[in-house]
């Protein structure tokens, strides 16, 4: 019996800047299906309701010291780090949804919301170590990042990976991945264990990637995500 389909996101935080491209194209696909959308109540992914699917975490720790001598020394780092939804092997959001609207594709391993029996509680917000359900206040309704799921139908990368002006992004398979990028640094700040939700994610860490949980740092942008 053949394994199913498991799709996944690569980051590469040594290459990611900030520049927040992966977060603007992602907020744009959703205004513009809104904008085409004859009825756009029926969307369901409205972007335009304060919900941010990708979020571009700028991570800074370390100090300065004085030392006898009066000089100074320094073990500052920041960098960034652009997470969404990893599509969880284990996903809690689904685990934790009453209705079953968080679900999980057979065809690809997507986690995505059934709208139509989602009733708004935010139980699968809550469980997420990654923030990536958030609640359209509008409608009422949870929504999520869908891997893009319509573009990778059509042989495309999702719109945050395309959008990368450093292919600091990918996206496939997690056996076309792994063969690419191998098994990856595991999970650094300000991301949780990825013990906890099995997270479909490989990360090429920063030289001064500070490991999860570490608490050696914090978030500079907690507006922003």
């Amino acid at each position: 019996m053949t394994e199913p389909t498991q799709y996944g996101f690569y980051v590469d935080s040594t290459k990611c800047t900030g520049c927040k491209a992966c977060h603007v194209s992602c907020k744009d696909r959703q205004g513009n299906e809104i904008r085409n959308n004859t009825n756009p109540e029926q969307i369901g992914v409205p972007a335009l309701n304060g919900v941010t699917w990708r979020r571009v975490y700028e991570y800074r720790g370390g100090q300065w010291t004085e030392g006898q001598n009066g000089c100074f020394e320094q073990s500052v780092f920041a960098y960034y780090m652009s997470i969404g939804c990893n599509h969880c092997s284990e996903p809690v959001c689904v685990k934790a949804c009453p209705t079953g609207a968080m679900h999980k594709r057979r065809e690809d391993g997507l986690v995505h919301v059934a709208e139509d029996i989602c009733i708004g509680c935010e139980s699968c917000s809550r469980a997420c170590p990654y923030d990536a359900p958030q609640i359209d206040r509008e409608r009422k309704v949870m929504t999520k990042c869908d891997g893009c799921f319509e573009r990778i139908a059509d042989g495309r990368k999702p719109v945050c990976v395309e959008s990368c002006p450093l292919r600091a992004l990918d996206f496939d398979t997690m056996d076309n991945l792994t063969e690419k990028y191998g098994e990856g640094d595991g999970h650094i700040a300000p991301l949780p264990s990825p013990s906890i939700t099995s997270p479909n994610l490989i990360i090429k860490a920063n030289v001064n990637g500070s490991p999860a949980g570490s608490g050696e740092g914090k978030i500079l942008n907690p507006t922003e995500v």
